[in-house]
């Protein structure tokens, strides 16, 4: 079963990510106190699966992202699939292509990462995600009891 194995906030720009046990989603936001979070954008939140960092050797954090998870295949997830996190509910919004950011990790890591950096999405219901928490994949938003329909 797909599960949150990580969870990070950036609490400055340009520094190492804060590893944290759980953190609280904000709806149309991103994670409570992280300074990527902004209203209205499609980049609130960055998803990768463990299986590709560690294909890669690279320890969860380094590439940036708020959820690391194992058991879910970020390259198979489409735009407008919604994830049940604890009780967050995330839209995937779209892949996000590696930066030339990846170079300061590695040389060559920005090509290496090309259609495997993980996916982004934006926070539909604010709720609190955890370490360990399971993940359940829905293909509609009418499919999420209250959520009121597609947005």
């Amino acid at each position: 079963m797909a599960h949150v194995s990580n969870l990070f906030v950036a609490l400055e720009r340009r520094k190492p990510m804060q590893a944290v046990h759980q953190a609280i989603a904000v709806a149309d936001r991103g994670f409570e106190g992280c300074v990527h979070g902004r209203a209205g954008s499609k980049r609130q939140l960055l998803i990768v699966d463990g299986e590709t960092l560690a294909e890669f050797n690279l320890v969860p954090g380094i590439v940036r992202e708020n959820i690391t998870t194992m058991g879910l295949n970020t390259a198979d997830l489409r735009p407008g699939q919604w994830l049940v996190i604890g009780s967050a509910v995330l839209e995937v919004t779209i892949p996000c292509e590696p930066c030339f950011r990846m170079e300061e990790i590695r040389m060559g890591l920005q090509e290496a990462l090309k259609n495997r950096r993980g996916v982004l999405c934006r926070v539909v219901e604010g709720g609190r995600i955890s370490r360990g928490d399971a993940i359940e994949i829905r293909e509609a938003a009418a499919a999420i009891p209250g959520a009121g329909g597609a947005c």
